[in-house]
């Protein structure tokens, strides 16, 4: 009771962020391997704290000493993570609600600005004439940085421009294009390779350069495989699985609403 008559408002407020901190760290390496070592920490730090309370002096020195080193190792173990993070605040526009919309605390309200029928009905034409493709989809992170490696452009984006981008006797079809707020920005753009090796060797560059885009990013992906025909959707790096292109639909809405 002394406890509780003692915890001013701002108290309440830190108990808070702590906890909305932790949540969105935990969203963040949700699905990886990290999240198994983040677990491990977690579990580690409550001990050390149980053994402050209780007093223990030897253990609680040990434990405090392995936290304290242990936060060097994290910056290396977690640098994939805490480069999407930085990204993911670097980018936001806290005058549009930026903020909210990357967080998810809120949903943007309005219509989806992106022509999703146009995208995948080009998938689906060249997932049947088996025509490699490698469409990146910006969200709130630059994209800057790898469209300067390819060709600028300004197109609205419709179907048949991107089937004939990614032809196979197009000067064009090599490397990925860059869609952002509905148009076509860049082709021909060199993309950073995952350094991943559990991805099957099935998979060839472009899907590694989906995944190594995605891990650097908020961007989303779309692969239209050139052996298989496989049309394959890449967010934050990890392979997002689907039955039919109806259901691919409503996952890209989902993201881009």
């Amino acid at each position: 009771m002394e406890i509780l008559e003692n915890l001013r408002i701002l108290d309440g407020i830190d108990i808070f962020l702590v906890a909305t901190l932790m949540f969105y760290l935990y969203r963040l390496v949700k699905g990886t391997v990290a999240i198994n070592i983040f677990i491990g920490i977690v579990v580690i730090y409550l001990i050390w704290q149980l053994t402050v309370l209780l007093k223990m002096e030897m253990l609680s020195t040990i434990l405090g000493q392995f936290i304290g080193v242990g936060m060097f190792a994290l910056i290396v173990v977690f640098q994939q993570e805490i480069r999407k993070f930085l990204l993911l605040i670097g980018s936001t526009n806290l005058t549009k609600g930026g903020l909210f919309k990357n967080f998810n605390f809120s949903k943007k309200e309005g219509v989806l600005n992106l022509d999703i029928h146009a995208i995948l009905g080009a998938c689906e034409n060249m997932s049947n004439t088996k025509t490699g493709a490698l469409i990146i989809i910006r969200r709130a992170t630059s994209l800057e940085f790898v469209k300067d490696t390819g060709d600028r452009m300004e197109i609205e984006v419709n179907r048949p421009i991107i089937e004939s981008v990614f032809y196979k006797n197009s000067t064009l079809h090599d490397g990925a294009m860059i869609i952002e707020d509905n148009k076509i920005t860049a082709t021909r753009v060199i993309l950073p390779v995952t350094q991943e090796r559990n991805i099957p060797l099935r998979f060839g560059l472009r899907h590694r350069a989906a995944v190594g885009i995605t891990e650097k990013t908020d961007a989303l992906a779309l692969v239209v495989s050139e052996e298989s025909g496989a049309i394959n959707y890449i967010k934050d790096g990890e392979f997002v699985l689907f039955d039919t292109i109806d259901e691919l639909r409503v996952l890209l809405e989902e993201e881009l609403m």
